[in-house]
């Protein structure tokens, strides 16, 4: 049996969306960017990056779904292909929560993964 290709974009839910929409508001970033990518570090190796910056480099891929705009760097790019960037609201939510079948191996706080 065949297995299915993970897609090559990066997608973010629209609960994801609603809560950028409004830390970029709270922050008079109306029409900000928001910067998704990967660093060393963390205690599986990997660590996830998300911030808010007034226009995307040259050089990004630019993703634009739910009304918000998605700047990755090319590096990151190949660890987040087929992620989708959800929000866990609620008493044991954990705030942004990247879906990435690319890790193998995850924090149990998950801000950091291994491929």
């Amino acid at each position: 049996m065949a297995t299915a290709e993970q897609p090559l974009t990066i997608t973010i839910s629209q609960n994801a969306a609603n809560h950028v929409g409004a830390f970029m508001n709270s922050e008079g970033k109306n029409d900000g960017v928001l910067r998704v990518g990967v660093k060393g570090g963390g205690c599986s190796g990997l660590t996830y990056v998300l911030d808010f910056v007034d226009e995307a480099r040259e050089t990004d891929k630019v993703i634009v779904q739910n009304g918000v705009t998605l700047a990755i760097d090319k590096k990151s790019y190949i660890f987040l292909a087929g992620t989708e960037l959800d929000y866990s609201g609620g008493l044991n939510g954990k705030g942004f929560i990247f879906n990435n079948p690319n890790a193998k191996k995850a924090c149990g706080c998950g801000t950091s993964f291994s491929v």
